[in-house]
């Protein structure tokens, strides 16, 4: 069976696809925790569906643990740049996140945020993420996170290099 074709609409998130990994590892940060590395597999990829569909599992740097992943999608209404990104995440959370896409960066921020009964405390608050693809064709991600009891500041930094188209 041959790929669809990407759906038009598409076309202004397309330096977004592929499989990326982590090159260096990704840097996060935990209040009262200490500072962690992380390495990190992306895959962006489409059905021929107007959406991105998105997978990102992280590992831990040096133990190769797995810790984070979620899993979701990415819209763009059409002849606009407005984009939603939809994400379930392993640690109970789902999120809705509105921006934009201007040109090779995609600036989004928590327009709702859900969570499993029994969720760890502090609980998620609010979330932004960028990403953007560098002038070395690497794509970078920041993630900012405010928590019930924490204002919001940088909490996770990662440089991916595209793998597969």
């Amino acid at each position: 069976m041959e790929p669809p074709e990407m759906n038009p609409v598409l076309e202004p998130l397309s330096w977004m696809l592929g499989t990326w990994l982590s090159d260096p590892p990704g840097a996060g940060a935990l209040p009262m925790r200490q500072p962690f590395r992380y390495l990190e597999e992306a895959h962006i990829s489409h059905g021929g569906q107007p959406m991105l569909s998105f997978s990102f599992s992280a590992f831990h740097a040096d133990t190769k643990r797995p810790m984070h992943r979620e899993c979701g999608f990415i819209r763009l209404q059409p002849d606009t740049n407005k984009v939603a990104f939809v994400s379930a995440q392993n640690t109970g959370i789902v999120e809705v996140e509105e921006g934009e896409v201007n040109g090779q960066e995609l600036s989004i921020a928590s327009h709702s945020i859900a969570r499993i009964s029994f969720a760890k405390e502090p609980h998620v608050a609010q979330i932004t993420r960028k990403f953007r693809l560098n002038s070395e064709g690497k794509l970078e991600q920041t993630v900012s996170m405010a928590t019930t009891t924490q204002p919001l500041t940088q909490h996770l930094h990662v440089t991916y290099r595209k793998v597969t188209p």
